[in-house]
């Protein structure tokens, strides 16, 4: 059976081979090509990968990044879509799932909702539980930077605390909308914002994710 993130991993490289070298994305700063080149070093370059993390290693990361995107863009597709290499933590179907569910829907909209007329995707309930489990778990990482104080609410009810202060925001969506949002989406996300407006403003500029 296949995984969530095996599902995400495709689709992700089909939107990424249907869109092109020079799309736009969601990543500021970044086109399609930038997109696919950090997602094959984040799996195939762990030296550079842990830049994302250690401050001091982000030039090397840098540089690294730059070296993939010179290459073909079709290879950085493959690479994508076929996966790691079998010496990688992410070959295991543990470790892709756990690490790499939310990273390829997330990533999979930075494409989507960059093209016009893009339209959510319907997501399968199973799906949506999973993508909500990892935000109550990451709520409290993700909301570290929030200048008010935020609630993550599902249409259902069931809530997360991403930040505690006041004002509160409760930002209401459903799991995949909420993944965005706490991921520095907030723009892109269809949610609902309840709050003083100045806080709901504030919120709306933060740089709120990892």
């Amino acid at each position: 059976m296949s995984t969530h993130a095996k599902r995400e991993r495709l689709l992700l490289a089909d939107l990424l081979e249907a869109a092109g070298p020079d799309a736009p994305t969601l990543c500021e700063g970044w086109n399609t090509r930038d997109l696919a080149a950090h997602t094959v070093v984040r799996e195939r370059r762990p030296d550079a990968a842990a830049g994302l993390l250690l401050a001091p290693l982000k030039n090397r990361l840098d540089r690294v990044q730059s070296e993939f995107a010179a290459k073909p863009y079709d290879e950085l597709v493959r690479l994508i879509r076929t996966g790691p290499p079998r010496r990688s933590p992410y070959s295991l179907k543990q470790v892709d799932e756990a690490a790499n569910t939310v990273e390829f829907y997330i990533h999979a909209e930075d494409v989507r909702r960059a093209q016009p007329q893009w339209t959510p995707r319907d997501l399968d309930p199973v799906f949506a539980d999973a993508l909500w489990t990892r935000v109550e778990k990451t709520a409290r990482v993700l909301g570290r930077k929030s200048p008010v104080g935020l609630v993550l609410r599902r249409p259902d009810g069931q809530t997360a605390v991403a930040h505690r202060g006041t004002p509160v925001v409760t930002v209401t969506g459903d799991p995949g909308e909420l993944v965005l949002f706490a991921f520095g989406r907030q723009e892109a996300a269809r949610v609902e914002l309840d709050g003083d407006k100045e806080a709901v403003a504030r919120l709306h500029e933060a740089k709120l994710g990892i």
